[in-house]
């Protein structure tokens, strides 16, 4: 069976030029992935990445600024890769990407110049 993946994008700039604390940090991709599970709650990847919550598979990436972000967004809006960008209210503030669950190999090259988030 192949891997179902939920990739979440985050902004690194939000930790060390904006200096937001971790935890909000956190909030943010969180939002992100929730909201995105729900817009997607039918769509048939995202009900079986549901059905083995206990083997749930999310990778963390990070996008150097707002221009990536939106630059990626644009990128999966065009070719049909369902996700959501979470902004931030009221500073309205795009902050992290959330794609919804699918097969790794069929999202995994739209992603893959980024690098998992670190510290």
């Amino acid at each position: 069976m192949s891997t179902i993946v939920q990739y979440i994008i985050v902004r690194s700039d939000l930790r060390t030029a904006l200096n937001w604390p971790i935890g909000a940090v956190i909030a943010q991709c969180c939002h992100a992935a929730t909201a995105v599970i729900n817009l997607n709650s039918d769509d048939e990847e995202t009900v079986s990445y549901l059905k083995d919550m206990d083997n749930m598979h999310k990778v963390v990436l990070e996008a150097k600024d707002e221009g990536a972000l939106v630059k990626l967004a644009d990128k999966l809006k065009e070719n049909n890769v369902k996700h959501k960008m979470w902004i931030e209210q009221p500073e309205n503030i795009p902050t992290c990407i959330a794609i919804k669950p699918y097969v790794k190999d069929n999202v995994h090259k739209y992603v893959k110049h980024l690098k998992l988030l670190k510290e």
